[in-house]
């Protein structure tokens, strides 16, 4: 049995547009707009079945978004969301057209731009034997012992080294955000992924102060540059801050 997988909701001028055979599920399906009125439903083919959230199906889920948002403004809608036919759409626009065009109107002009901030393996552990004085001390006593005889010790100074990593990701955490913060609408903060991640963020800014939180950025880097990576990505699908739930079975 066959519906239509929605990718996302977007503004219209009341004409279907066509994206390409960029459909889920790898068939070279088409993804087009299914219009009403002066919003749509972006939508491809598909068997109406439970996709499982692997890495190939997570691609082509955000690639077909990432195509619709270079020309219009979207609502992301939630992974694996089927409708059964082109009725149950319409239906579903229908009955939230005004809640869509709302939400719509709300986050035009607005980006989400990525960023996720590393310690440099190499200058990091380095820079904390020489600020924490406890941990040199330890780490060289060590070092004058057999292996054997230090397992303990050894084992003290892994969790010493953990708690100092823990502290300096803090500072540099607070500081970064405390940079960028006031340039955004909204800041989500992800999990951290790897023990040397300090932030994982998400950030909501308005296209016009986009210049000026790459220029934060930049100024981070040149000053954070020899210990800490930057990964600066934008623009974004607002994942973050807008993923739309349509229960299909309610419509």
């Amino acid at each position: 049995m066959w519906g239509k997988y929605i990718y996302c909701i977007t503004e219209t001028d009341g004409s279907s547009e066509r994206f390409g055979p960029l459909g889920i599920g790898g068939r070279g399906d088409e993804v087009y707009t299914i219009c009403f009125r002066d919003i749509g439903a972006v939508v491809s083919d598909s068997p109406i079945k439970r996709y499982p959230v692997s890495r190939e199906n997570m691609l082509a889920h955000e690639k077909a978004i990432e195509e619709v948002m270079k020309a219009h403004t979207i609502l992301p809608v939630r992974f694996a969301t089927i409708a059964e036919d082109e009725e149950k759409v319409n239906k579903i626009l229908k009955k939230e057209h005004d809640r869509f065009v709302d939400s719509l109107k709300n986050i035009k002009g607005k980006k989400e731009l990525g960023l996720k901030v590393v310690f440099k393996e190499e200058v990091i552990y380095k820079e904390i034997l020489e600020k924490y004085e406890d941990i040199r001390i330890l780490k060289e006593k060590v070092a004058a012992l057999p292996p054997e005889k230090t397992y303990y010790q050894r084992t003290e100074i892994g969790r010493m080294v953990e708690d100092a990593l823990q502290k300096e990701k803090e500072i540099y955490k607070e500081d970064i955000l405390n940079t960028l913060s006031p340039l955004a609408l909204e800041v989500k903060t992800n999990n951290t992924y790897g023990e040397r991640m300090i932030i994982n963020a998400a950030f909501l800014v308005e296209k016009d102060r986009e210049a000026g939180f790459d220029q934060k950025v930049n100024d981070l880097g040149a000053k954070y540059g020899e210990k800490i990576k930057f990964k600066y990505v934008g623009t974004l699908p607002l994942f973050n801050f807008i993923n739309l739930t349509i229960n299909v079975g309610e419509y």
